[in-house]
């Protein structure tokens, strides 16, 4: 699973990679104490976004891939 960030005018940056097998691997100025994913089996996945601010505003999005 993929979560990705689109801040206004900008690309997709991707923010983590999870899946049940291993720890969730962030992205360069991305972490687990700002962007908490939750993998409870290969069907489901949450991201919380921790102390909110204005410049967390963006269009986020999920990704699945079996491979």
């Amino acid at each position: 699973m993929y979560w990705y960030q689109q801040p206004p005018r900008t690309g997709l940056k991707l923010i983590v990679s999870s899946s049940t097998w291993s720890h969730n691997s962030y992205e360069d100025g991305y972490s687990e104490a700002k962007f908490e994913v939750y993998r409870e089996n290969t069907d489901y996945s949450l991201m919380t976004i921790k102390n909110v601010t204005p410049q967390d505003e963006a269009t986020y999005f999920c990704a699945a891939s079996d491979r």
